[in-house]
């Protein structure tokens, strides 16, 4: 069974990290949350806020 050179592993590893991260990149900048919603949700929060149930 042949061996690997460790420049092989070195690029190997280098190209799989690129990969990782552009991938992860557009994954958490493709996410665009919707403004109006969670700008209803906070001011129902704050009304509730005031109201302890215990």
């Amino acid at each position: 069974m042949p061996q690997m050179a460790p420049i092989g592993w070195l690029s190997l590893f280098i190209i799989f990290s690129i990969a990782f991260i552009i991938f992860n990149m557009m994954n958490y900048y493709s996410y665009n949350p919707s403004m109006p919603k969670s700008n209803l949700i906070n001011k129902t929060n704050k009304i509730n806020s005031l109201n302890w149930k215990w």
